[in-house]
C-alpha cells in the first residue's frame, strides 16, 4: 500500500449529515461552542478566553463567549488542493502584552509554491481583527512538489520562548532523512524568524535548513508542549501500520522512511515512539495534541499531565500517563472528523471538528449532574414526500434515556438519539419537535425544532461531463460540466450550483477540490505525485440548491487505470527501495499509471557472504532515480557487481549527510564545528584557516565564517566533537578509514591542544584511533591525508568522531582545524 494516511487527511464531509453524539467517561460532559466552520485545521486558546480557529480556505475565526464572530481575524490568499492552505495557528507567549499571532499557510501562486509561517498583530482598537498591514513573513520552506498531500502544519511555542513548526515529508519520503530540505522535519526559530543559535545542525546546513531541529518523520499535523515540563510530543501520521506519539529531543531522529513504529527495531541512530497504535481498521491518522495542565483544573487529579490525542477516521480520544507516556487509556468516542484537541485555562478541554460542518466542543467535568445537552435539534424544511430527521446530542451520567416530543406530546416510539419521519404530509407542516432527556440524576429538555413541509419540488441536478466510467491517470487534467432543473424555478443558474472533487482512499477519504459555488463548469488536475496506493478514486460532486432552498445532489466517480510493476535484480533476495522504504527483490506492486514513484537499490550489499555495488538499472537511471508508473505492466531491473572493494561510508561534506555535533560533548565557548566554505585567516603571519577545501567547496571546519580574523571565533576553551551517521563494517574484511585533515596553531599552543579522531562501537567506549598534537610553535594549515585500519570493529555498527580541543591548561590560544574527504572501505 503506498502513502496513506495523512491528515489535514482530513476528508471532505460526506454527503449526508453526521450525527454527533460523542460518549465520554462517567462525570464528564460536553456542550457545542459553535458551528458552521467550514474546514477546520486547528486552533489557539487565549488567556483571555478566546478561540483562534483556522480555516483551510485561510480565514481565520474568533469565537468569542461561545460566539463564531461573523468577520475574519484575519484572511490569508492561500492554495487548498488536497492537504493545503491555512494549517496552522500560534499565539504569543505573552499574547495578552504582546498580541501577536502565528499562522502557516501554503502560498497561493507558483512557482515555486511553499508553505510559509507568517506573524499578524491584534489591531489595538478592536482586538478581534488583525492591525492593517501587520503581516510579517518569518520563514518560507522549502520548494513543494506537485504533491498536494503531507505538509504537516501545526505551530506552538516552547517554553525555551522558541517557535516550533511541524513539517510533512511532501509525499517525498527521502525528505524525511534529508539535511538539504525543510520537508518531513520539526523546526525551531525565534519568534522574530531568525535561527536560534544552538539548533542542533546549525553547522551541517545552511539557511533556512538550519531551522531543523529533529528529522525522520512522515506528516507530524499535531503537536504539544508540557508547560509544566517543556516535554514535546509529535504525532506522526502514519503509512502501512502504525500511528506514533513521538517525544522530541534536539537533534532526534525519527526514522521515516527506514522505520515506522517500533519495526525494525535496532536501527543505529533512530529514537524509536514512546506510544504508537495501528492504523488498521477504522484507525486512518493521529491528530489532536495537548498536555492537561490547565492554570484551574476542574478535572478529577488523576488526569493532571496527561498528554490527549485522538483519531480523525475512528473519532476517538486518548490519554496517555506521565511519566512514561507509553500506555494509552480511553476517554472518547463517536467524534465526527476530529482534527485538534486544546486545553483551556479554565480546565476545560476542547476539540475541534470537521464533521457537521465544522463544530467546536467544550468537555467538562459536572460528577452525578444531570444530561447536559451539546447539540439540539434544528429546525427542518423538506418537501412533501420525503423524510425528516432530527437528532440530539447530549453527555453525562449513563444511561441516558431519550423520549421525543411533537407539540410537547409524547411520541411513541421515538426513544433513540434521532427521530426520523420517513414521509412527511401537509398534515406535518408547523409540527414543534422536542426531546427530553434523562438519567439517574435528572431531566433536560432540548429547544424546540419547527417541521417546514414545501409544496414545491425538490431540484434535479444532473452531471454532464465527466460521464459515469471515465477513467485518469496521473497528472491528467478534467473539466466538468453539470445542469439543474427545478419544477418551479425552471432551469437553475450557475450561482445554485456548489461542486466538490473528494479523493477516496480505502475507507476515509481526502479533500482534493474543496467546495466551489457560482460555475456550472470548471476543471482540475489529478495529482502525480502522492498516495501511492492503488485502491483510489475521485468523486466529482453537485449539489443544486432552489429558491425555497431544497438541495439535490449527485456524484460520479472517475476510477484509476492501474498497471503492475515488478522490481528485481540480478542476484537473489536483492534489497531494494521503493519510495525510500526498503524492500527485498523482487517486490512487485499495482500502482496508479503516471504516479511518480522512486526506486533505489542499496550499495553495497552481502548476499550469500559476496559484496556487491550497485551497477545499473534496466532502464538506465541511477541508483536511485523516479519513475513515472508506466501504462503497461513493466519490470524494472538492478544489475549488481561482485567484486573491488565495496565504500561502506563517503562524504565530501558538499551536503549535509547525517553528522551532529556530539551530545554533551561540545564545551568549546567558541569555534564549534560547522560545515562551510572556509575563508583565508591569519595571525602571526601563519596562514590558521585555508581559503580551500581538500576538495570541492565545503568541508567542516571548527567555527569561522567568511570574513571573520582568527582569534574571534576560533576554538576556545574546550573541546568540539562532531559525529558521523552510524556505519555498519562487515565481518572478515580488512577495513579502512581515510580523510584529509588541518591542525594549525600559534606559538603558544601545547601538546594539550589537538585534533583527534574517536570511533565508538557496539561497547558504547570512544577509541582514539589518531591524534595529533599541537607544539609550541606556529604551524599553519596544510591539508594531510591520513589512513586507519578499522578491521579490529569488523562485524558492529560505529561512528566516528573528529574532535578538536583547545587546552584551558595553558591560558586559551589560537587553534584551527578542519577536515574532509571522509571515507570507509572493506577490501
Amino acid at each position: 500500500m503506498g502513502i496513506r494516511r495523512t491528515l489535514a487527511a482530513i476528508a471532505s464531509l460526506s454527503l449526508a449529515a453526521v450525527t454527533h453524539a460523542a460518549t465520554l467517561p462517567a462525570g464528564f460532559t460536553e456542550t457545542r461552542v459553535a458551528s458552521g466552520i467550514a474546514g477546520p485545521t486547528a486552533m489557539a486558546v487565549a488567556p483571555d478566553g478566546r478561540i483562534f480557529v483556522t480555516q483551510q480556505t485561510g480565514a481565520l475565526r474568533v469565537i468569542r463567549d461561545g460566539v463564531l464572530l461573523s468577520q475574519p481575524f484575519v484572511t490569508l490568499s492561500t492554495n487548498t488542493l488536497g492537504e493545503r492552505g491555512l494549517l496552522g495557528v500560534a499565539l504569543d507567549p505573552n499574547f495578552a502584552t504582546t498580541p501577536y499571532v502565528y499562522l502557516y499557510y501554503t502560498s497561493p501562486t507558483a512557482p515555486p509554491r511553499v508553505n510559509r509561517v507568517v506573524r499578524v498583530t491584534a489591531s489595538a482598537s478592536n482586538p478581534d481583527v488583525a492591525a492593517a498591514g501587520s503581516e510579517l513573513q518569518l520563514i518560507e520552506l522549502s520548494p513543494l512538489s506537485t504533491a498536494y498531500i503531507h505538509n504537516g502544519g501545526a505551530l506552538a511555542f516552547g517554553n525555551d520562548g522558541k517557535l516550533y513548526i511541524a513539517t510533512g515529508d511532501n509525499s517525498d519520503s527521502a525528505n524525511a532523512q534529508s539535511l538539504n530540505v525543510t520537508h518531513g522535519k520539526l523546526l525551531r526559530i525565534n519568534p522574530d524568524g531568525s535561527i536560534p543559535e544552538d539548533n542542533p545542525f546549525l553547522g551541517q546546513t545552511t539557511g533556512v535548513n538550519q531551522a531543523i531541529w529533529a528529522r525522520g518523520l512522515r506528516n507530524p499535523y499535531t503537536f504539544a508542549v508540557d508547560p509544566a515540563t517543556g516535554r514535546i510530543h509529535v504525532n506522526d501520521v502514519g503509512q502501512d501500520a502504525w500511528e506514533e506519539v513521538n517525544h522530541v529531543v534536539a537533534g532526534a531522529n525519527f526514522g521515516w522512511p527506514q522505520t515506522e513504529g517500533f519495526a525494525p527495531g535496532g536501527v543505529a541512530g533512530v529514537r524509536y515512539p514512546a506510544y504508537v497504535y495501528a492504523n488498521a481498521g477504522s484507525n486512518c491518522a493521529i491528530v489532536g495534541a495537548t498536555f492537561y495542565r490547565p492554570t484551574a483544573s476542574q478535572f478529577p487529579t488523576e488526569y493532571a499531565g496527561r498528554y490527549f490525542f485522538g483519531d480523525y477516521c475512528s473519532g476517538f480520544i486518548r490519554t496517555l500517563n506521565p511519566p512514561a507516556y507509553s500506555a494509552a487509556t480511553g476517554f472518547a468516542t463517536g467524534i465526527a472528523g476530529l482534527v485538534d484537541i486544546e486545553t483551556g485555562q479554565d480546565g476545560s478541554l476542547y476539540y475541534l471538528a470537521r464533521g457537521n460542518g465544522g463544530e467546536l466542543y467544550r468537555v467538562q467535568y459536572t460528577a452525578n449532574s444531570a444530561p447536559s445537552i451539546s447539540e439540539q435539534p434544528v429546525s427542518v424544511s423538506v418537501s412533501a414526500g420525503q423524510p425528516a430527521t432530527f437528532t440530539v446530542s447530549a453527555s453525562g451520567v449513563q444511561p441516558l434515556a431519550y423520549q421525543w416530543l411533537r407539540n410537547g406530546a409524547p411520541i411513541s416510539g421515538a426513544t433513540q438519539a434521532s427521530y426520523t419521519i420517513q414521509s412527511t404530509t401537509a398534515a406535518d407542516n408547523g409540527a414543534l419537535i422536542s426531546v427530553t432527556i434523562t438519567n439517574p440524576h435528572g431531566s433536560v429538555t432540548s429547544n424546540t425544532a419547527t417541521l417546514t413541509v414545501l409544496s414545491n419540488g425538490v431540484p434535479d441536478a444532473t452531471i454532464i461531463s465527466p460521464v459515469s466510467g471515465t477513467l485518469y491517470r496521473g497528472g491528467q487534467t478534467f473539466t466538468f460540466s453539470g445542469s439543474a432543473t427545478d419544477p418551479e424555478d425552471g432551469a437553475l443558474p450557475a450561482s445554485a450550483f456548489t461542486w466538490r472533487v473528494d479523493f477516496h482512499h480505502d475507507d476515509h477519504t481526502h479533500p482534493h477540490l474543496p467546495e466551489t459555488s457560482g460555475i456550472a463548469n470548471g476543471s482540475f488536475t489529478i495529482a502525480d505525485r502522492g498516495e501511492t496506493s492503488a485502491n483510489v478514486f475521485y468523486r466529482l460532486i453537485l449539489t443544486v440548491r432552489d429558491s425555497e432552498g431544497l438541495t439535490d445532489t449527485t456524484f460520479v466517480d472517475i476510477h484509476p487505470r492501474t498497471s503492475v510493476v515488478t522490481l528485481t535484480s540480478n542476484i537473489p533476495n536483492a534489497q531494494l527501495t521503493l519510495d525510500g522504504v526498503p524492500v527485498t527483490a523482487p517486490h512487485t506492486f499495482t500502482g496508479v499509471e503516471g504516479i511518480v514513484r522512486t526506486i533505489g537499490a542499496v550499495s553495497p550489499q552481502v548476499s550469500g557472504g559476496v559484496t556487491y555495488q550497485f551497477g545499473s538499472w534496466s532502464d538506465s537511471g541511477s541508483q536511485s532515480h523516479d519513475i513515472v508508473t508506466p501504462t503497461d505492466d513493466t519490470t524494472y531491473t538492478a544489475t549488481l557487481q561482485s567484486g573491488g572493494q565495496s565504500a561502506l561510508f563517503e562524504d565530501d561534506f558538499e551536503s549535509a549527510r547525517g553528522w551532529v555535533r556530539t551530545p554533551g560533548a561540545n564545551t568549546a565557548t567558541s569555534g564549534l564545528w560547522q560545515r562551510g566554505d572556509p575563508q583565508p585567516t591569519t595571525q602571526n603571519s601563519v596562514t590558521l584557516q585555508p581559503d580551500n577545501c581538500a576538495g570541492g567547496v565545503a568541508c567542516m571546519i571548527t567555527g569561522l565564517t567568511a570574513s571573520v580574523n582568527a582569534g574571534v571565533n576560533d576554538i576556545d576553551e574546550g573541546l568540539t566533537s562532531m559525529q558521523s551517521p552510524s556505519i555498519a563494517l562487515p565481518s572478515g574484511r580488512t577495513v579502512t578509514l581515510t580523510f584529509r585533515y588541518f591542525l594549525a596553531h600559534i606559538d603558544t599552543a601545547t601538546s594539550a591542544d589537538y585534533f583527534r579522531v574517536r570511533a565508538v562501537g557496539s561497547d558504547g567506549v570512544p577509541v582514539t584511533l589518531f591524534q595529533k598534537a599541537a607544539t609550541s610553535s606556529n604551524v599553519g594549515a596544510v591539508w594531510r591525508s591520513q589512513s586507519i585500519n578499522l578491521s579490529r570493529f569488523a562485524g558492529q555498527t560505529i561512528t566516528l568522531r573528529f574532535e578538536a580541543a583547545d587546552s584551558t591548561s595553558n591560558g586559551g590560544t589560537v587553534i584551527e582545524a578542519g577536515f574532509d574527504d571522509v571515507a570507509v572501505r572493506a577490501n
